[in-house]
C-alpha cells in the first residue's frame, strides 16, 4: 500500500454518475493498462523511477539568475520557508521550489486555462478544451499582464517564471514527476517552459469555481418545465434576514455622498459606527423589457410567470427580494424547450470540466471570522479562515512563507500562509503586521444572455450585428489536430451555445412570445462575466502581502477585482475590519440577474460597476466581531445596489456568530483553541428543527421504531462516530427526495433516477394519471435537492403548513403513499432505516456517521477514472469524516447523489496577532504532489481530526522548526 494513508484496502469510492459518453476519457489510462497488464507496480515502476522525482532539500543548488543566494528551510512536513535579499530573489525562489514539489500539478493547471489539455491527455479532452477555448481564459490573461498589471508586478512574475524553468532545464520528464512516466507510454508530450501569462490564467479558474449564481440562474430556467412560480418561489425562499445577519450590521450607506460608511475615515484608529439607516429599497419596479413575457399563466413555458424579482413581471416591486422569486419563472424572452434545450446542453458541458476547478462552482462555501482583542485572552485579535472548495490530491493550496532578510522599501516581503503552486505571492495569511483570510461573496458576476441568430450576425436594438470571431486549433496527443471558430458578441461575450451541437439546432427551434423579435435562425446563449475583463487581481496579491495597515489593505484589496471575496482583516495595533472588493456590475432597473436576459435589447446592458467607496465595509464595529461565511453581506433594505439574489442562507455564518457570542457573554475571553475547536463544530442545524417532529411520528414497525429512538436525546453533533447522525441525514436525504427530489424535472435529477411522472406541461406534484417513464441527468455531486442550507430554508417555511402539496408522495411497493407533513416524514424514517440497513447492517449499534460519510482524495487526471492499478498508486482514502453539510465543520455532501464527501475545508488556520509564532495551520494533503513522497498527504488524518500544526514565522521559531535547508546560489 502507498505510504501516508488511512484507506481500507480494496475500499472504492461510489460512482459518480457521470454521463459515460459525454465524460472526457484519459486514453492514456486505457493503454497504460494494456501495457501493464497484470504487473504489480511495485515491479513495474522501479525505485529509481520513482525517486528520481522527489527535490533536492537539502545541500546547495545552482539557480541561474539569482542576485545572491537563497536559503529555503522545510520544516518536518516539508513546508519551505523561503530567505532572500531582493523580491525578484525571493519570487524565483519561490518558483523553483513550486516546481520542486509540484510541477505536474502546475502543467495540467495551465493546459486547463488555456484549453490544451487534448495535448497532455489525447481525444477524450477536446470537448473540455473546446469550451475552455470559447472561455479564453488565457487570452483574458495575457491582455492583462500586458495593458494592466504594474511593472513590479510583471518583474516579479518574470522572476517566477524563470525559477520554474530553471528547475525544468536538463531534466527528463519522468525526472520531474513520475506522472509523466505513465504519459510517456502513451505519446511524446514534454512540458514546455513556464511563462508569467501561466500564472495569471489560474486566477481565471479560481474565479470560475466562484463566480456565483449561474447555476441557481440554469436551474430556475429548468424548472419551468414541472414548476410554475409559485412552486419555484418556494424552492428559493428569500434570505432570512431577521435570523440570520448580514455581515455588515454597523455600517451604512450615505446617499449624499454616495459611499458607504463602514466605522472609519481610511484612518487605523478605532472608529465608532453609526447606527444603520434606510438609504433606500433594493430594488425598482420590474417593468416588461422588450420580448420578454407579461402573461400571468402558469402554463409551462418559459416568460409566463408574475411575481417579483425579473423584467419578465409587470406590475411588481422590487427586483432583489430575496435568493429566487417568483418571476424566476419568466425568462427573458422565450418559452418552451428551446431555450430549456440550450440550457441542458450549457449545464452538460459545464458540469465535465476537469474536476481540478472544483465542484464546477457548485456548494463552495468558505468561514472566516474575526474576533477583536476586547474578547480575547491574549488581548490581541484572532483570526481563522478555512475555504470550502472540491477535494483535491495535492490539495488546491500550497503553504509557504517568503521573508526578505531585511525588510525595507526595497524588499518589503516578510509573508506566511497560502497560496496556489504556478503563482507567485501568498494568496490568505499574515504578514509581520497583518492577517487576511477570505470567502466567497457570492455576488452576482455572470449573467446568461439569450442571443437572436441573424444571418452571420446576432439581432441588437433591431439591427443585424456581425459577430466578432476567432480561429482556435486544438492539438490533440496521438490525434489530429481540430480547428473550431469562437464567436463573440460586440462586446465580448463569447456564445457558449457554440459549444454544443444540439444547443445550434435547439436554438433554431425556440418558442417565442408575440413580443420577442421573429426567431430566425434560433437563439443562442452567450455569457457575461467580469473575469473575461482584464483585471488587476494580481497587483492585489502583492500589495496585499506588503500591506502594513488598515488603509493600506484596502487600497490593496480594491486591486482585486475578480473574483469579488470577503476579505477580513486584523492587525498588531489591535484593529479589525472587513471590505467587500470586486468589479460588481450595475444591472438595469428591471433585471436582477436571476434568469437569462435578452440580448436583442440594449436596455440590458451592464451599466458599468459598483464604485469601490459605495461597497460595503466595517472597521471595528461595536460588537467586537466580524464573521463572514457567505451568508448576504448587507441588509437589502439599507442597500441601494442588487449584487445578488441567491445568498447562501447564513446557516454557518449564525452558528459561529451564535459560538463566539456564548463565549463572551459575561465577559468571557477566547483563545486560539477555541478558535479551533469552533472551526470544528459539528452541529446540525436542519436536526435542531426536524428532530423534535421526528420523535413524535408513531411508526408500526419496530425496526424502524428502533432507529427512531437514535435520536433520543441526541445532541445534534455530527461526529463520524455517531449512528443517530448516521440515521438522521438518511431521514433527510429521504425527506428531501420525497418531497422535492421527486417532483424536479429530470435534467436537475441525479443520472440513473428514474420516475414515472407526469408528461412535462403539467405543473405541481405529480398524481395518478397518466404517465411517462424520465431518467435524471445529473452528476452526483450537482444533483438538486443537494440539501444544502436553502433547503433547510424550504423545509422551514413549509413546517406549519401540514398539507402542503409538497408533502404528498405517492406509495411504493409496500411502502405507504403520504399526504401531509407527518405522513411523509414517517415514510421518510421507514425509507431511511432500510437504506442503512441495505448500506451498514441491520444491526444499528454497528451503524456511524462516518461509515457513510466519506472522503476520496484522486490525483488529478490519471487518478481519476481507469484500471485500478493507476488510481491505487496515485489516490489516498477514504477517511470517516465528522460535519457534514451546512455545519461549520463543513465536509459537504449532496444529499441527491449520495453521502461521500464532495467539497471541504481545504484548509484551515488560526492567526494569533499577539504573538504570530503561536498561530496554526492545517493543510488538507501535504506540501508535495509526489505520489510517493513522505509528504504528499502527511497532514490529511491531522485535518481530518480537526488538529492544527504550529506555524513558525519569526527567523528564531523557523530556525528551531527547520529539519532540512537547501542553499541556492547564483
Amino acid at each position: 500500500m502507498p505510504p501516508n494513508t488511512t484507506a481500507t484496502t480494496g475500499d472504492k469510492p461510489g460512482k459518480s454518475g457521470r454521463k459515460k459518453g459525454r465524460k472526457a476519457r484519459l486514453v492514456v489510462i486505457v493503454l497504460v493498462l494494456a501495457l501493464i497488464g497484470g504487473i504489480a507496480y511495485g515491479a513495474y515502476w522501479s525505485v529509481s523511477t520513482v525517486r528520481a522525482s522527489f527535490p533536492q532539500t537539502n545541500g546547495e543548488a545552482t539557480l541561474q539568475g539569482l542576485s545572491g543566494p537563497v536559503d529555503v528551510k522545510r520544516d518536518g512536513y516539508g513546508i519551505p520557508q523561503i530567505y532572500a535579499s531582493s523580491p525578484e530573489d525571493l519570487f524565483m525562489a519561490q518558483g523553483y521550489v513550486q516546481a520542486q514539489d509540484r510541477f505536474y500539478e502546475m502543467d495540467v493547471r495551465r493546459h486547463m486555462t488555456s484549453g490544451r489539455l487534448s495535448e497532455m491527455f489525447g481525444k477524450g479532452q477536446i470537448k473540455n478544451d473546446e469550451f475552455l477555448r470559447t472561455l479564453g481564459w488565457d487570452r483574458v490573461a495575457k491582455q492583462e499582464y500586458d495593458t494592466k498589471l504594474s511593472a513590479a508586478t510583471k518583474k516579479y512574475l518574470q522572476a517566477y517564471s524563470q525559477g520554474v524553468n530553471a528547475y525544468l532545464k536538463g531534466r527528463s520528464a519522468g525526472d520531474i514527476s513520475l506522472e509523466y512516466a505513465a504519459l510517456g507510454l502513451t505519446n511524446d508530450y514534454k512540458p514546455t517552459e513556464w511563462t508569467p501569462v501561466d500564472s495569471v490564467s489560474w486566477l481565471k479558474a479560481m474565479a470560475w469555481d466562484l463566480r456565483g449564481n449561474m447555476q441557481d440562474e440554469i436551474d430556475r430556467a429548468l424548472m419551468t418545465s414541472r414548476l410554475g412560480p409559485k412552486q419555484i418561489k418556494d424552492l428559493y425562499p428569500d434570505y432570512p434576514y431577521s435570523r440570520n445577519k448580514p455581515i455588515v450590521t454597523e455600517g451604512q450607506y450615505n446617499e449624499l455622498s454616495e459611499a458607504f460608511e463602514g466605522g472609519d475615515s481610511g484612518s487605523d484608529s478605532t472608529g465608532s459606527t453609526g447606527s444603520t439607516g434606510s438609504t433606500g429599497s433594493s430594488g425598482s419596479t420590474g417593468s416588461s423589457g422588450t420580448g420578454l413575457s407579461t402573461g400571468t399563466g402558469t402554463g409551462t413555458g418559459m416568460g409566463t410567470g408574475t411575481g417579483t424579482g425579473t423584467g419578465a413581471s409587470t406590475g411588481t416591486s422590487g427586483t432583489t427580494g430575496g435568493a429566487g422569486t417568483a418571476g424566476t419563472a419568466g425568462t427573458s424572452g422565450t418559452s418552451g424547450s428551446g431555450v430549456q434545450g440550450q440550457l441542458m446542453g450549457l449545464r452538460d458541458v459545464m458540469q465535465d470540466l476537469p474536476a481540478a476547478v472544483g465542484v464546477n462552482g457548485d456548494g463552495i462555501g468558505s468561514n472566516s471570522w474575526v474576533v477583536g482583542g476586547a474578547h480575547t485572552i491574549t488581548g490581541k485579535p484572532l483570526l481563522a479562515n478555512d475555504p470550502h472548495l472540491g477535494p483535491s490530491l495535492p490539495s488546491v493550496w500550497y503553504q509557504m512563507g517568503l521573508h526578505c532578510r531585511t525588510v525595507s522599501d526595497k524588499c518589503p516581503y516578510d509573508v506566511t500562509g497560502y497560496t496556489f503552486a504556478g503563482m507567485p505571492g501568498v494568496v490568505i495569511g499574515h504578514n509581520q503586521n497583518i492577517a487576511w483570510g477570505m470567502t466567497n461573496s457570492g455576488v452576482d458576476v455572470t449573467d446568461l444572455y439569450l442571443e437572436k441568430l441573424s444571418g452571420n450576425g446576432y439581432l441588437r436594438d433591431d439591427k443585424t450585428v456581425p459577430f466578432r470571431t476567432r480561429q482556435e486549433t486544438i492539438k490533440v496527443a496521438g490525434g489530429a489536430a481540430k480547428t473550431i471558430v469562437v464567436r463573440e458578441t460586440r462586446d465580448g461575450m463569447p456564445l457558449l451555445s457554440d459549444r454544443d451541437d444540439e444547443l445550434v439546432q435547439v436554438g433554431k427551434k425556440a418558442t417565442v412570445d408575440t413580443a420577442a423579435p421573429d426567431r430566425g435562425d434560433g437563439y443562442a446563449i452567450a455569457l457575461k462575466w467580469t473575469a473575461l475583463e482584464p483585471g488587476t487581481t494580481m497587483d492585489a496579491v502583492f500589495a496585499i502581502d506588503r500591506a502594513k495597515d488598515w488603509s493600506g489593505f484596502r487600497s490593496a484589496a480594491a486591486l482585486f477585482d475578480v473574483p469579488s471575496q470577503n476579505m477580513i482583516y486584523a492587525d498588531t495595533k489591535n484593529n479589525i475590519g472587513y471590505t467587500l472588493p470586486g468589479r460588481i456590475p450595475l444591472r438595469a432597473k428591471n433585471d436582477d440577474g436571476s434568469v437569462p436576459a435578452p440580448g436583442w435589447d440594449s436596455g440590458y446592458d451592464w451599466k458599468g460597476y459598483i464604485e469601490q467607496d459605495e461597497l460595503p465595509y466595517e472597521y471595528n464595529p461595536k460588537r467586537g466581531y466580524i464573521v463572514t461565511a457567505n451568508q448576504a453581506v448587507v441588509d437589502q433594505d439599507k442597500y441601494p445596489y442588487t449584487l445578488t439574489t441567491d445568498w447562501g442562507y447564513g446557516t454557518r455564518s449564525q452558528r459561529i456568530t451564535d459560538l463566539i457570542q456564548s463565549k463572551i457573554d459575561g465577559g468571557g475571553k477566547i483563545s486560539t483553541e477555541d478558535m479551533r475547536q469552533m472551526q470544528m463544530d459539528n452541529s446540525s442545524e436542519i436536526a435542531k428543527l426536524l428532530v423534535p417532529k421526528l420523535l413524535k411520528i408513531d411508526l408500526k414497525d419496530k425496526d424502524v421504531r428502533q432507529a427512531q429512538k437514535l435520536l433520543e436525546g441526541w445532541d445534534y453533533t455530527q461526529d463520524a462516530d455517531s449512528a443517530a447522525a448516521a440515521y438522521f441525514n438518511a431521514v433527510w436525504r429521504n425527506v428531501l427526495k420525497l418531497a422535492f427530489g421527486n417532483k424536479l424535472p429530470k435534467e436537475l435529477r441525479l443520472e440513473g433516477q428514474c420516475l414515472w411522472v407526469e408528461p412535462a406541461g403539467n405543473t405541481g406534484p405529480v398524481d395518478e394519471t397518466t404517465k411517462v417513464r424520465e431518467c435524471g441527468e445529473r452528476d452526483a455531486d450537482q444533483a438538486q435537492p443537494d440539501g444544502g442550507d436553502r433547503w433547510f430554508e424550504v423545509v422551514r417555511n413549509l413546517m406549519d403548513d401540514e398539507n402542503s402539496d409538497w408533502w404528498k408522495t405517492p406509495a411504493s411497493g409496500t411502502r405507504p403513499k403520504a399526504d401531509n407533513r407527518d405522513q411523509l416524514f414517517a415514510r421518510a424514517m421507514i425509507d431511511a432505516r432500510w437504506e442503512l440497513t441495505a448500506k451498514l447492517g441491520k444491526d444499528i449499534d454497528s451503524w456511524s456517521w462516518g461509515r457513510l460519510h466519506r472522503l476520496f482524495l484522486k490525483n488529478q487526471t490519471l487518478g481519476t477514472e481507469g484500471p485500478g492499478f493507476l488510481q491505487y498508486i496515485l489516490n489516498r482514502g477514504p477517511w470517516k469524516l465528522s460535519g457534514g453539510e451546512a455545519a461549520v465543520n463543513a465536509s459537504g455532501w449532496n444529499a441527491a447523489g449520495g453521502y461521500n464527501v464532495v467539497w471541504v475545508p481545504s484548509m484551515r488556520m488560526v492567526v494569533n496577532l499577539a504573538d504570530l509564532d503561536k498561530s496554526k495551520w492545517i493543510n488538507l494533503t501535504g506540501a508535495s504532489g509526489h505520489a510517493f513522497s513522505a509528504h504528499y498527504t502527511d497532514q490529511t488524518s491531522l485535518w481530518a481530526k480537526g488538529e492544527l500544526l504550529p506555524w513558525s514565522f519569526s527567523s528564531n521559531a523557523v530556525d528551531k522548526s527547520t529539519s532540512d535547508t537547501l542553499v541556492l546560489k547564483p
